[in-house]
């Protein structure tokens, strides 16, 4: 399968591009794009408008296609992290177990 990028405006994307980037990602699935690659390689100075247009993306792709945001950064994950968002990057948040993994119980828990 090809995988269709689309690459974040740096150094901070802001609320006011989360519009015409929502199209130019749903442009891309009407054109038959089955996978796209959202590339956060040039946000190095993130604030919540980078955190509304990644969200506003995924709400975007939802049903559509496959979507994954790559090359976030240190900053990046971390602000997602901190509002409760990181699961936009496709990972666990750290209290949390993986998608499809289900935690053990032992025979002396109680029930609940």
């Amino acid at each position: 399968m090809e995988i269709t990028r689309l690459v974040l405006p740096g150094p901070s994307p802001t609320a006011d591009d989360a519009a015409h980037l929502c199209v130019r990602l749903a442009r891309l699935y009407e054109q038959g794009a089955q996978a796209v690659e959202c590339d956060a390689r040039a946000v190095t100075a993130p604030g919540l408008g980078a955190v509304e247009v990644l969200a506003r993306l995924r709400l975007t792709a939802r049903g559509r296609g496959d979507f994954a945001i790559t090359g976030a950064r240190a900053p990046l994950r971390a602000l997602l992290g901190l509002v409760g968002l990181v699961e936009l990057l496709g990972e666990a948040e750290q209290w949390e177990p993986p998608r499809g993994v289900q935690e053990g119980v032992e025979p002396d828990d109680p029930p609940g």
